[in-house]
């Protein structure tokens, strides 16, 4: 202990493995350990440290949110969230654990949890910028647009700054205003070019005008202060896969779902990359596995018909050329009512 307060975290890790062979059931100690692997980066070694804590005290909060983070370090998004639930729940005024929680929500794409979560915070904290940003966030991306710009009058009025900018930009960004929302996201990341999300809506942005050397550009940025940005890696994977680049773009898809583990889009993106280097074998399990799971969704019908045809397995692949006409027929017919049903309304 001496040694990991005085930051010679190499003597404790030492200390700590030669004390824990006698005395194994030592639970602060495993945490302890967890701690100082964690404070080297070592963060695989740390996970099996804290899980020892906690199989011996469940109870044991601290060791149960040092966990989490753990997770969370490691770009495993969803476990780090099921760990802070429970850290949550147990000790409900822990303000970090409400906080990461609130970010892994986020990440994960789970806005309406964002703003379940954080609402009760800004209440408590109206000031907290960080409360405000990530709650101002989920409310955009939810399409709560009323809601999402009053907390971005109340981080405006703190004067110019580049969460405004990036806020202001996602805002443009969904109403499809593209040129006027680069130019905002531009100022966000001159302001500060380390602020997470924004490379990461610039670059989609960019993607969305044509201009996809930019937006690779940007992804790329994105990434290297936020590797687990989940749009970035599926985006820019889907440009390396046009390029060819198959290794690479299977390595961000794999962090994406590190991030977002069920994400349909990603998940069609690994068979699609497979098909496109044409590896068929993979992608047809891929594919397989992906329509079973859902089964509405059209794109990998698409594309696994056209596996089933290149393997020669005529028969599957009409059957799923069959599925695609019956799913674009719904999707018109369902489109023709919502723009009818658009222009009866008063």
């Amino acid at each position: 202990m001496q040694k990991q307060q005085a930051g010679d975290l190499e003597g404790a890790v030492k200390e700590y493995r030669q004390f824990l062979k006698t005395h194994p059931e030592a639970t602060p100690i495993h945490s302890n350990l967890g701690a100082a692997l964690a404070g080297l980066g070592r963060y695989e070694e740390a996970v099996p440290e804290y899980k020892a804590a906690l199989k011996q005290s469940p109870s044991f909060t601290q060791a149960r949110l040092n966990l989490a983070i753990a997770f969370y370090k490691m770009g495993r998004i969803s476990d780090a969230a099921t760990q802070l639930v429970r850290v949550h729940a147990e000790d409900p005024a822990n303000h970090q654990a409400v906080l990461l929680l609130g970010d892994c929500y986020l990440r994960m794409g789970q806005n309406k949890d964002v703003i379940h979560s954080l609402q009760p915070e800004q209440k408590k904290s109206p000031d907290d910028l960080a409360i405000a940003y990530m709650l101002g966030t989920a409310l955009l991306r939810d399409k709560q647009r009323d809601e999402g710009a009053a907390v971005i009058d109340r981080i405006l009025r703190n004067g110019d700054s580049a969460e405004s900018h990036l806020l202001l930009g996602m805002t443009k960004f969904e109403a499809m205003e593209y040129p006027a929302a680069i130019a905002d996201l531009t100022k966000a990341a001159e302001i500060d070019p380390n602020l997470p999300d924004v490379y990461s809506y610039l670059g989609q942005a960019q993607m969305a005008s044509g201009d996809m050397k930019a937006a690779r550009d940007a992804f790329e940025k994105e990434l290297s202060v936020n590797p687990n940005d989940f749009e970035s890696n599926v985006r820019l994977a889907v440009l390396l896969k046009q390029d060819g680049n198959y290794e690479r773009a299977h390595q961000l898809l794999d962090r994406a779902l590190l991030v977002r583990p069920k994400d349909p889009g990603a998940l069609y993106q690994v068979g699609a990359t497979y098909l496109a280097a044409g590896d068929l074998n993979p992608a047809l399990r891929s594919l397989e596995a992906l329509v079973k799971q859902y089964p509405e969704f059209l794109e990998p019908h698409v594309s696994l018909a056209q596996v089933y045809y290149r393997l020669r397995r005529k028969e599957e692949g009409d059957r799923e050329r069959e599925i695609v006409q019956k799913l674009k027929a719904e999707q018109d017919a369902q489109q023709s009512k919502a723009k009818g049903d658009a222009q009866t309304r008063p």
